[in-house]
């Protein structure tokens, strides 16, 4: 198996604002591949998809019932401190749920969580022992 992930699909209970959170309020662009109950967005080298919870649950073959911490989580690295609060005073803006207020962390870097309009946990961090590329690409030695 190669050492890549394709895509991150993302289950939603409402599928029409968890699109528009991404799409208008973040300014993702959608992928003009997205159709019906599925929208991918381009995210660097990975695809965001989002779909409802319900069909992927059905698709997988669990339950779509769920709470808590389902063990993972989705990082934005940024370029600096300054950009954490940025982003998280945005998403708070546009609906999201701060979990953790921007601040230094014990690994030495700057980071915040935030749970999405539909229950998703990401990380917006500042990382100052890895850079980004141009592209905004993690660079890994």
């Amino acid at each position: 198996m190669e050492a890549r992930l394709n895509i991150i699909t993302l289950g939603a209970h409402d599928f029409k604002r968890a699109v528009d959170f991404y799409e208008k309020g973040l300014g993702w662009p959608k992928s003009p591949a997205s159709q019906g109950d599925i929208a991918f967005f381009k995210l660097g080298n990975i695809v965001l998809a989002i779909y409802p919870r319900e069909a992927l649950a059905e698709d997988i073959t669990i339950p779509a019932e769920g709470s808590g911490f389902g063990g993972i989580t989705i990082a934005y690295n940024t370029r600096s401190e300054k950009e954490v609060d940025d982003t998280i005073g945005k998403v708070e803006r546009l609906g999201a749920t701060i979990i953790k207020r921007p601040g230094k962390v014990f690994w030495g870097g700057y980071s915040s969580y935030f749970r999405d309009p539909e229950g998703h946990i990401f990380e917006v961090a500042f990382n100052p022992y890895l850079q980004l590329d141009e592209q905004g690409n993690l660079m890994l030695p």
